[in-house]
């Protein structure tokens, strides 16, 4: 019940911040034109076509061609599929991993505590250019090798926030009475500690998804990305202005369309995590 109650309320608050839910609305248009994408276009991702090579937009290509005369409006539908996944998925795994860690290391605490913080300080002076380098090299340059690498660079931050968040959810007083009562440590944790720490983990979880989008697009724009050019799932974003900007001065349309799929996402999921944060903490605004 008291949960409905929760849900309730945070759907009225967005309702309350247009700019929030419009957003939301963008998103999920997004995420749903990439994943209908063999249903919206009757054209195929790759190919070749000869006769449609570099045209501009028209009402047959609305966002024109590329260089091997596919359909761009196309390419960028299967493109949204490949980086909402991407930074969906590296926000899941980061947070997975993370918070995982933050917990035991807040809840314990001690020594253990000093420990766990010191490995997360070296993966934070860590280059996590290097650490993605080599761990894409072992996984594969593929959705999933990607969506790991960038999730296992990006975990520490996850584990910071709920570190702290647990340090100031164990000293409440209905934690000090779940241990009077006997409640067994794992009772504490997931019962009276972790639903009270989800607001600010859901904060970082909605940050976390576009700064996934940037860093994909980003190393796929300087060729370290994802590489899989037989996938049925089609290429990124980055991968798409990648293969647009050296024809950028003569034909603009085919970077101008990609890049403007990864700026737009990345402000509707900034947007949205605003809102957010404004809801589940009044007091931060």
């Amino acid at each position: 019940m008291e949960e409905s109650q929760k849900l309730r309320g945070l759907w009225s608050g967005l309702c309350q911040n247009r700019t929030a839910l419009w957003s939301l609305a963008f998103i999920l248009l997004v995420s749903l034109g990439g994943f209908l994408a063999p249903l919206l276009s009757p054209y195929a991702p790759g190919g070749f076509e000869e006769k449609h090579i570099l045209e501009g937009p028209s009402w047959n290509h609305w966002m024109g061609t590329d260089v091997l005369g596919r359909d761009l409006f196309t390419r960028i539908l299967y493109g949204a599929r490949v980086s909402i996944t991407v930074g969906v998925g590296t926000a899941l795994v980061a947070l997975v991993i993370g918070m995982i860690y933050g917990l035991i290391s807040g809840y314990v605490g001690g020594r253990l505590d000093d420990v766990l913080m010191r490995i997360v300080d070296i993966f934070y002076a860590l280059p996590d250019l290097l650490i993605f380098i080599l761990l894409s090299l072992v996984l594969g340059r593929n959705i999933g090798g990607v969506l790991i690498a960038l999730g296992f660079v990006t975990w520490v931050r996850f584990a910071r926030i709920t570190r702290g968040q647990v340090l100031q959810a164990k000293e409440f007083i209905y934690v000090d009475g779940a241990r009077a009562i006997g409640a067994s440590h794992g009772r504490i944790v997931l019962r009276h500690i972790l639903p009270n720490i989800l607001g600010p983990v859901l904060v970082t979880l909605t940050f976390s998804i576009p700064a996934a989008i940037l860093a994909e697009s980003t190393l796929s724009f300087i060729g370290l990305g994802i590489n899989d050019p037989y996938s049925e799932w089609g290429t990124s974003w980055g991968t798409l202005a990648q293969d647009g900007w050296r024809g950028m001065r003569a034909y603009p349309h085919i970077i101008l369309f990609p890049a403007l799929g990864i700026c737009l996402t990345i402000l509707a999921f900034n947007f949205l995590g605003n809102g957010l944060r404004d809801i589940l903490d009044p007091k931060g605004r």
